[in-house]
């Protein structure tokens, strides 16, 4: 079965095929997190620094940034169901090198990699959108990042409690287990979708400067997201090391944090609804605004006692996440709609740009943490949310 990527019939859809790109999307997507919580076992196993260690998570962003801007829109040129299952093949061989890197700098060259082919994540996006109705693109975009997100957040509990009981190089091969078995699911399950365009691989790539220049609205949308991402990126990869060094809690407590996230990612498909209903700008300032609400919440935690911290930390993890969510799914319905047949590229920049985003804020986040402590990092977060809530505000 073929579809094409102006289908609008949902009833030619295969039974339970939405839930099965909202799960690839998740598995796919989960492998450039585990090692957020597993960073302080890293550092100690492979007796690495603080430096060499921080540089996982932002090896592995950018990885995955390069990746969506270079492989992201082969799925508008050939079968996306091929690339999917090239590129799963791929990111297992990666999760295998990292579970088997004998030193920091091969685990540092795998982490690039994993990035890069993690990519995948943003294959079953475009793919739930040419299947969904164009009035209900919005609430399609929601489902399926509803996997994607608790992929990204459910990851992170998955990688706490594997590194605590089996060891982080369990938990690789783990990952790269979950790989192989989706793209035994993807083969089986998901129909082959017509290319959308004949342009050749140089002309697929030099086509993303005219989309660029052609769409202000893909420009808006890519600017805010990446500040939001900023903030999300300091807050959650430096959780697992502010734990530890405050509370003396280990890797299973940080990703257990994961689980406060995926109620903000449960909220999912509700921001699709809304985008649907009253606009992608109106759910991308309410997100973008209570995200800087939440960071604000932990700019005095420090004057609470413990148990105090604990909880208002899960509630800004909640409402960060909820409002970064929101945000990322109005700008994917706002960019989505722009040209039907260069869904793979429009997605493509807007991820591109968000993970970048996502990568300066493990680095800044680090640095502020050192310098600062934690209200550095919240500081971080306001600053860059309420930029974004700025920014939607005048477009």
């Amino acid at each position: 079965m073929h579809i094409t990527h102006d289908q609008r019939d949902g009833l030619a859809t295969p039974a339970g095929l939405p839930a099965l790109l909202a799960a690839g999307a998740g598995f796919s997507v989960a492998s450039i997190y585990y090692s957020q919580p597993m960073l302080p076992e890293l550092a100690r196993s492979l007796q690495a620094g603080e430096g060499a260690i921080g540089a996982v998570p932002m090896l592995t962003q950018l990885g995955y940034a390069a990746g969506i801007l270079l492989l992201a829109p082969l799925g508008d040129r050939f079968d996306r169901r091929r690339v999917m299952l090239v590129k799963a093949g791929l990111l297992a061989l990666a999760l295998l090198a990292s579970a088997f890197a004998p030193g920091v700098a091969v685990l540092l060259a795998a982490s690039l990699f994993v990035g890069i082919t993690a990519s995948l994540a943003q294959d079953f996006v475009p793919a739930a959108v040419s299947i969904a109705p164009e009035h209900s693109r919005g609430r399609a975009v929601g489902a399926v990042m509803t996997g994607l997100l608790l992929g990204i957040l459910l990851s992170r509990v998955v990688s706490g409690l594997v590194t605590q009981a089996l060891g982080w190089r369990a938990m690789f091969g783990l990952a790269a287990a979950s790989v192989v078995l989706l793209a035994l699911v993807v083969f089986w399950r998901v129909p082959a979708f017509q290319p959308a365009t004949r342009l050749g691989y140089g002309e697929l790539l030099a086509s993303l400067a005219g989309l660029w220049r052609r769409h202000p609205p893909l420009r808006r949308a890519a600017f805010a997201q990446a500040l939001l991402g900023l903030g999300f990126s300091a807050f959650w990869s430096t959780l697992a090391v502010m734990l530890h060094a405050r509370f003396g809690l280990g890797s299973g407590a940080a990703g257990a944090f994961g689980l406060a996230g995926a109620a903000g990612a449960l909220a999912a498909p509700l921001a699709g609804r809304l985008a649907d209903r009253h606009g992608p700008r109106r759910v991308a300032l309410l997100g973008a605004g209570v995200a800087a609400l939440a960071y604000a919440l932990m700019l005095g935690m420090e004057v609470l006692p413990a148990s105090a911290q604990l909880l208002l930390l899960v509630l800004s993890a909640i409402g960060l996440d909820f409002g970064f969510q929101a945000a990322l799914i109005a700008h994917q319905s706002t960019v989505y709609g722009l040209d039907a047949a260069a869904r793979s590229r429009l997605n493509a920049m807007l991820i591109t740009a968000m993970f970048v985003g996502m990568a300066s804020g493990s680095v800044v986040g680090a640095l502020a943490f050192a310098h600062g402590g934690w209200p550095a990092v919240a500081a971080i977060g306001v600053a860059s949310a309420a930029l974004a809530v700025l920014w939607r505000w005048r477009a």
